[in-house]
């Protein structure tokens, strides 16, 4: 339990970290409304990131079916965890000087966005499998079919620029991502 108490601390850190990188970014427009090009897609993708982050922080809940730790454990968990620290620190770089406001700058970091937010659905699949192998079949069909889906449409999403597909797809991620989180935890 000890070895828990500290991963969930690290855990705990790095996630208060990430959802501050996007709190702080996101209260710009707030601040000093008009210094910064506000854009309905991105202000999407800060949503979705954030819903992913809750999710992430409940489901690690979970870490406590491990029985015994090992560092490689300890090292893929936190490993994972700074993925969604990199997911929102390319939603929210330090400056935007370089650009036009976040429309422009969404669309020319689109392909590192997309590839680590596939990375992160990769990884999800080796987070559910330290749980246990009892635990990893736990998940239904479902679960995989999200995982490939999800990889899929974010491999698609690196080679298309389409506004309107990128609109869709940020909505779709978020509709997705709430029915998931209100049917896997029972929330009635």
């Amino acid at each position: 339990m000890e070895e828990l108490t500290h991963v969930k601390s690290v855990i705990g850190i790095i996630l208060g970290l990430s959802l501050t990188h996007l709190i702080k970014g996101s209260v710009i427009f707030i601040q000093h409304p008009g210094r910064k090009k506000f854009y309905f897609v991105h202000a999407l993708w800060v949503f979705y990131v954030f819903l992913m982050l809750i999710h992430f922080w409940w489901w690690e809940f979970n870490l406590k079916l491990i029985q015994e730790w090992y560092f490689a454990d300890y090292f893929f968990i936190i490993c994972y965890i700074l993925i969604y620290y990199l997911l929102c620190a390319i939603l929210y770089p330090d400056d935007i000087v370089d650009y036009t406001g976040y429309e422009d700058y969404f669309y020319s970091r689109k392909k590192w966005f997309f590839t680590v937010l596939a990375i992160s659905f990769v990884a999800d699949i080796v987070d559910t499998a330290i749980k246990g192998g009892n635990y990893f079949l736990y998940n239904e069909n479902e679960y995989f079919v999200r995982i490939a889906i999800h990889i899929i449409l974010c491999l698609m999403a690196i080679k298309i620029n389409d506004k309107r597909f990128h609109i869709i797809l940020a909505v779709l991620f978020i509709v997705y991502e709430l029915s998931y989180i209100l049917r896997l935890f029972n929330i009635e």
